[in-house]
C-alpha cells in the first residue's frame, strides 16, 4: 500500500492553488483536487494586495501576477456636486517592493498560479469530489469521485478545506460556520461603459449607497457593483435594470453596454469556530467570507496557505514538532476576524439605510471627501491595514524575543520590511533565514555551529552587516513565509538555541 499523502487540498481556486505551489516548493507529497472542471473565467475578486504579492514572490510567481496587472489606479469618487480624485497606496508602503494594489482578475490570478505548478509538474484534478473522511490513527481516508463515476480512496496525513464557503471538508469534519447574512441584494456585471476614464476606480456615492465601476481590462473593460434599490424586486438581471440603476446613482452620459457575465447574490460575514480540527484544516473562504469591502478576501485565503503549508511540510518531514500545525490556527484566525470585523464596518457605512449613515454618505461626505488628500496620518493608516502589511503574529507563540530586543526595527512575529530596498529578494527562498547585523568577524562559522549543527538544510544564514533590518549587533530568524520568528539584540545566542531547540528539531530530515 502506497504511503500516505502528506495533504489532500480540496479545492483548486486562488487559495487551494497557493497552498499546493508552497507545498511543492517545501517538497511535501500531496494532491489538488476540485469538483470543478475548469478554473473560474469571471472576474471576481479584483486587487492583489501588496502583502500577498510579497508572499508569493518567494514562489517565483509575482512578477508574473505584476505582468499581466495595473498597478497604477486612483480614485475617482463621484458625489451630488463634484468629483474628488484620490491617490491609492500613495502613503505608507515604503517599506514594500510592491508599493501597489495590483487591479487583477482572479481569473488572472489563478491562470498563473496553475501555470506555475503545471511547470513543477503538479496536476490539478478537476472534475474530482470529496464524499467521505474517515480518520485511521495517523492518517485520513478521503474517499474520492469523479464525474465518469470512478472512486477512489487516498490516505492523507492531512487534509486542507479550500473548497470555499459551502466547504465539504469543513461540513465533514464537523466544524461550525457562524455568522449572518446582510438584508442587501447585489448587482455584479463585467461589460463596457462609454466615456468613463479608463485607469481609475469610479464610485458613485449617494444617500441610499454606493455603485463602482472598477477596471478590468479582461474579459471586459468594467467591473460594475451596486446594491439593488429596495423600488427593484428580485428577479432576472438585464442591461436595461442595471441602466436603471446607474441612472438612479447618478452615472450621467456613459452608456453601459455588451455584458459578457451579470448575476444578483446576497452578502455573508460568516467564520469558522475552528480553522483546524485534528488533521483537518480551512484556509480561505472556507474559514471566513465576508463583503468584497477594502480587496480582503482572496488575499486572506492566500496568506491563510502561505502561513500552513510550510508548516504541513516540515512537520512531515520531520523538521518540526508537531505543534508547529497548532500555531496556524493561533495566527491565522484572528486575522480572519478582525478581517471580518473590518470589512463589516466598512460595509455597514457604505449601505445602512439608517438616517444618520444616509445623511453622512449625501451631505458629509462631500465636505469631507476633498480634505482626505490632505489629511495623510489616516490614510496611512488605512493604506497599511488594507494592504495587510501591518498583519503579525506577535502574541504566537512561534515569536519570542531574546534577553535584549533590539531599540528599533520589526518585532519577533512582523513581517519583515524591505529595508534596505532589495532585502526581501535576497530572503525568499523557502527555508529559515539566520540574519546577522553588525561586523562580521562578529560572527564566525565556529560561533554559529551550535545552532545550525543538524540544521544546515533549513536554515541559510546572511551576514547583513549594517545593511540589516535593526541597527548595531543583532540577530533574528526569519520563518519561510517572511515573518520573523525569533529577534534578539548583541551577539548572545542563547535565546535562540533554544528557540531553534524548540521548534527546529536537530538531526531533523532534510
Amino acid at each position: 500500500m502506497a504511503a500516505p499523502l502528506d495533504a489532500l487540498v480540496v479545492g483548486a481556486g486562488p487559495t487551494g492553488l497557493a497552498l499546493a505551489a508552497q507545498l511543492r516548493a517545501h517538497g511535501a507529497t500531496f494532491r489538488l483536487v476540485d469538483r470543478c472542471l475548469d478554473r473560474v473565467h469571471e472576474s471576481r475578486a479584483l486587487g492583489v494586495q501588496p502583502r500577498t504579492l510579497e508572499a508569493l514572490a518567494g514562489l517565483g510567481v509575482t512578477d508574473r501576477l505584476v505582468a499581466r496587472g495595473n498597478p497604477a489606479m486612483g480614485l475617482r469618487l463621484h458625489l451630488t456636486r463634484r468629483t474628488v480624485s484620490l491617490p491609492l497606496f500613495d502613503v505608507g508602503l515604503a517599506d514594500s517592493p510592491y508599493p501597489f494594489l495590483l487591479f487583477l482578475s482572479q481569473a488572472e490570478t489563478e491562470s498563473v498560479l496553475g501555470e506555475h505548478l503545471a511547470e513543477r509538474g503538479v496536476t490539478v484534478e478537476r472534475g474530482t469530489e470529496l464524499t467521505a473522511l474517515e480518520q485511521r490513527g495517523a492518517h485520513v481516508d478521503c474517499r474520492l469521485r469523479r464525474r465518469d463515476g470512478t472512486r477512489e480512496t487516498v490516505a492523507a496525513r492531512h487534509v486542507v478545506g479550500c473548497d470555499g464557503a459551502h466547504s465539504t471538508v469543513r461540513t465533514l469534519a464537523g466544524i461550525a460556520f457562524e455568522g449572518h447574512a446582510y438584508p442587501q441584494t447585489y448587482l455584479l456585471a463585467d461589460l463596457d461603459v462609454d466615456g468613463l476614464e479608463p485607469g481609475a476606480v469610479h464610485s458613485y456615492m449617494t444617500a441610499d449607497g454606493m455603485l463602482f465601476f472598477f477596471p478590468l481590462g479582461s474579459p471586459a473593460p468594467w467591473r460594475m457593483l451596486a446594491m439593488r434599490p429596495d423600488d427593484v424586486p428580485d428577479g432576472e438581471v438585464t442591461l436595461p435594470l442595471l441602466r436603471r440603476i446607474a441612472d438612479q446613482y447618478g452615472v450621467r452620459g456613459h452608456c453601459l453596454r455588451d455584458p459578457v457575465w451579470m448575476t444578483a447574490f446576497r452578502l455573508h460575514n460568516r467564520g469558522a469556530t475552528h480553522y483546524r480540527r485534528g488533521p483537518f484544516f480551512l484556509a480561505g473562504d472556507a474559514a471566513h467570507i465576508h463583503s468584497p469591502a477594502g480587496a480582503q478576501g482572496m488575499n486572506t485565503g492566500i496568506q491563510d496557505a502561505l502561513n500552513l503549508g510550510w508548516k504541513i511540510a516540515l512537520v512531515c518531514r520531520g523538521a518540526a514538532p508537531p505543534e508547529l500545525l497548532d500555531t496556524y490556527g493561533t495566527e491565522r484566525v484572528p486575522v480572519g476576524r478582525d478581517v471580518r470585523r473590518l470589512t463589516d464596518r466598512a460595509f455597514v457605512v457604505a449601505t445602512s439605510p439608517h438616517p444618520l449613515l444616509r445623511f453622512a454618505r449625501a451631505r458629509l461626505a462631500p465636505r469631507v471627501a476633498p480634505l482626505a488628500v490632505r489629511a495623510t496620518a489616516p490614510r496611512e493608516w488605512v493604506f497599511r491595514t488594507v494592504s495587510e502589511l501591518a498583519i503579525h503574529y506577535r502574541r504566537s507563540p512561534l515569536s519570542a524575543t531574546g534577553v535584549r530586543r533590539p531599540r528599533r526595527g520589526p518585532r519577533a512575529g512582523d513581517r519583515l520590511p524591505d529595508l534596505p530596498r532589495g532585502l526581501q529578494a535576497r530572503l525568499a527562498a523557502p527555508c529559515w533565514h539566520l540574519l546577522l547585523t553588525g561586523p562580521p568577524h562578529l560572527w564566525p562559522d565556529r560561533f554559529l555551529a551550535p545552532v545550525l549543527s543538524g540544521r544546515a538544510e533549513l536554515v541559510t544564514v546572511h551576514r547583513l552587516d549594517a545593511r540589516g533590518p535593526w541597527p548595531g549587533v543583532a540577530h533574528g530568524l526569519l520563518r519561510p513565509d517572511g515573518h520573523l520568528g525569533y529577534v534578539a539584540r548583541g551577539t548572545d545566542l542563547a535565546g535562540l538555541r533554544a528557540y531553534a531547540a524548540r521548534w527546529l528539531p536537530s538531526g531533523s530530515t532534510p
